[in-house]
């Protein structure tokens, strides 16, 4: 489409193709034995985004066929060697792939692969490369792009790009719509697609359509999905992306070579699409920098951290659709185009001075926070005085505030723990809706993020959909599930479900889904169910909520007294008004048949009505007939050791996970549920739109 372009995008294809095509990889089959290296048909394409970090498409790596295995695969990676245009080939071992479940379900032979369709290969052997430079826009603009991959028009695999124009997105901004101006041909899968005014690479080519020109590719913001590890360790897309800004950052120090950088190319793109002119934005030096320093600090302690100071930079709260911020990378690009007309320059330097005295999960490396002060204050020297005057003041209050954190920190330690060990994390908590629609058996469905202390009563949609069957609820909120906890999840501990429904779906198996790994979610985190709000047969009076207040204050203080709500020696029951009434307000009321069969549906309303926040369910076991006993019995020994209320959802959290480890011992507590129903933490009153009848 060369003589399509229009000036301003053929001088940016220009500069950008020798940097993208020098990262730009053919994958094929791993070398092996006495075959030569880099022969064989090409699977795809696919680019270096760190030192040692392919990106692809998992339907790259799959080839084969269903009866491949995908992570852990070897193949092979032939790259661009040097300036001459000498090529190498290397092992590389497939990572991880995204959605991780194409593991187990693949799709059928010519089908497309589900999003975001995604591998991360790690390079076997340490070479020397190029980097492409990744966008850290959690929207990418639609403007003119280019894609490269690997083509053979002349019979011999080489790294060709084509340009176009991005039309639209597609399920919900993961996929980017292609223009027809051209061709995508079958071993461009897997290569980048370039912003050319921006100089970014903002997508990775995925397929092309059946009747022309045009196709998709997949948005490079969906490597945020990437799975989350155990709680405290550096994730995946930590490490690479940190890689990935040091590799620039060096670059662009570096007094070596004489090849242009991503940085210098940045400088000379054509002014028309060029966002960082004028001193309302920084300089691509200035942003080459910012993305370094900040690559040297420890990583946030949770995403929501990141979202805080977006929101104090930006003064408005994010985009609240953008994936989840990981890297403290992300959060830059969440203040692109600030409200008010402050300039981005302002608000990424607030933002940076904000991280430089955060309270970081670990120490950094010694002066590298100070170091990141010193740049913002003399980045700042060319601004407007009054902001100079505003980061120096912000500077010294964070100071003091982190200060008085680590004070604060430090005297539970002498003095004893503020709050006792075993609680629940004290910040956000992830919120699932649910609501039947009459007597069918479908279901809208909400998820959100409830704020923690800071912010008490925000709710932060994630997603919603209607008409999902019974049987079909695990599968419809894994993925809104998945990016509500790396919202949510700190490296201390991952972040509470709620599970917000009417009683009778109490027996609801939320702890037995698998949203991310092969751990159910029970075994991964604390899940408890929540009445819905305003689902008390009557608004509650003064005296409602200061008698449900005191019981939950009761039972969170202990000790914990136990009582059969719907069962009298293995006899059903159901408990009367007056005689709950008059229990003790420790008390949990403990039920041990399903949940949306009486007597067991009305004893939980009852139990509601009469104002307990903290109640134990279950679901039956397979046997009708097996006893009861060694439930009760073994719950009653929890609540005895527990002590109190407050260490429940944890306590809980760990007998599942011994029992998912094949305990006999925890196996009475196969199925137990807590209502955990917190009158602090209020819910949403209103419910979402009902799906069509």
């Amino acid at each position: 489409m060369q003589d399509g372009r229009t000036g301003g995008t053929a001088r940016a294809f220009e500069l950008l193709e020798p940097l993208v095509q020098a990262a730009t990889v053919r994958v094929h089959a791993a070398p092996g034995g006495y075959a030569p290296h880099g022969t064989g048909p090409t699977w795809g394409s696919g680019f270096f985004i760190a030192p040692g970090w392919v990106l692809t498409c998992a339907h790259v790596v799959g080839e084969g066929g269903a009866a491949v295995r995908l992570v852990g695969r070897e193949l092979g990676i032939t790259f661009s060697s040097g300036a001459d245009g000498a090529t190498g080939t290397v092992t590389g071992r497939v990572e991880c792939v995204l959605p991780e479940r194409l593991e187990e379900r693949r799709p059928a032979r010519h089908a497309l692969w589900d999003l975001p369709d995604l591998a991360l290969v790690r390079v076997l052997a340490p070479i020397t490369h190029a980097c492409v430079r990744l966008t850290d826009r959690g929207r990418p603009r639609l403007d003119e792009v280019a894609y490269f991959g690997c083509t053979e028009d002349l019979g011999t695999p080489e790294i060709t790009g084509r340009t176009t124009r991005l039309r639209g997105t597609a399920a919900g901004g993961a996929a980017l719509r292609l223009g027809d101006d051209d061709e995508i041909e079958p071993g461009m899968s897997g290569g980048p697609v370039v912003d050319l005014a921006r100089g970014e690479v903002v997508g990775v080519v995925k397929a092309r359509r059946q009747t022309g020109g045009g196709g998709l590719a997949v948005s490079v913001v969906q490597l945020r999905t990437l799975p989350l590890t155990a709680t405290g360790q550096v994730g995946l897309y930590r490490r690479v992306m940190q890689a990935h800004d040091l590799y620039h950052y060096d670059q662009h120090l570096s007094d070596l070579g004489s090849r242009r950088t991503w940085t210098d190319v940045h400088d000379e793109l054509p002014a028309g699409g060029d966002p960082y002119e004028g001193r309302r934005r920084l300089t691509p030096a200035e942003r080459t920098t910012l993305c370094g320093l900040l690559a040297e600090l420890p990583p946030p302690s949770s995403s929501e951290a990141v979202r805080a100071l977006v929101e104090a930079a930006r003064g408005e709260e994010p985009d609240p659709g953008l994936p989840a911020p990981l890297g403290w990378r992300d959060g830059l690009g969440m203040l692109h185009d600030p409200p008010g007309g402050s300039g981005e320059a302002a608000a990424m330097l607030r933002y940076a001075t904000d991280v430089s005295v955060a309270d970081h999960r670990e120490p950094p490396s010694p002066g590298a926070d100070e170091e990141l002060w010193d740049w913002v204050r003399a980045t700042a020297e060319r601004l407007w005085r009054p902001l100079r005057r505003e980061l120096g003041e912000r500077h010294e209050q964070g100071l003091a505030r982190r200060d008085r954190l680590r004070r604060a920190r430090a005297a539970p330690q002498l003095h004893g723990h503020a709050r006792p060990h075993g609680g629940l994390p004290q910040g956000p908590s992830v919120l699932l809706e649910a609501w039947a629609h009459g007597w069918e058996d479908v279901y809208d469905w909400r998820v959100s993020v409830l704020a923690g202390p800071d912010h008490p009563g925000r709710v932060t949609p994630v997603d919603s959909g209607v008409r999902a069957t019974r049987a079909g609820l695990a599968e419809a909120l894994r993925v809104p599930l998945a990016e509500a906890f790396r919202r949510c999840d700190t490296h201390e501990a991952a972040a509470l479900l709620e599970v917000a429904v009417a009683p009778e779906l109490f027996g609801l198996p939320v702890d037995t889904w698998t949203v991310a790994g092969r751990a159910p979610l029970g075994v991964q985190r604390p899940v408890v169910f929540r009445y819905p709000a305003g689902s008390g047969a009557a608004p509650p009076d003064d005296e409602a909520v200061h008698r449900r207040a005191d019981r939950w204050t009761r039972v969170q203080g202990g000790p914990l007294l136990d009582e059969r709500a719907d069962c009298a020696r293995g006899r059903p029951r159901t408990p009367a008004p007056e005689w709950l009434d008059v229990l003790p307000d420790n008390t949990v009321p403990v039920h041990c048949r399903a949940a949306d069969e009486e007597p067991t549906r009305g004893s939980l309303h009852a139990v509601r009505d009469a104002g307990y926040g903290v109640a134990v369910t279950r679901r039956p076991p397979p046997d009708p007939a097996a006893d009861c006993a060694p439930f009760h019995r073994g719950l009653r020994e929890e609540l005895t050791e527990a002590g109190r209320g407050a260490p429940l959802p944890v306590r809980l959290q760990a007998l599942r996970a011994r029992a998912h480890g094949a305990d006999p011992d925890a196996y009475w507590a196969d199925g137990m549920a807590l209502v955990w129903d917190d009158p602090t933490r209020a819910l949403p009153d209103d419910e979402p739109l009902q799906g069509d009848l």
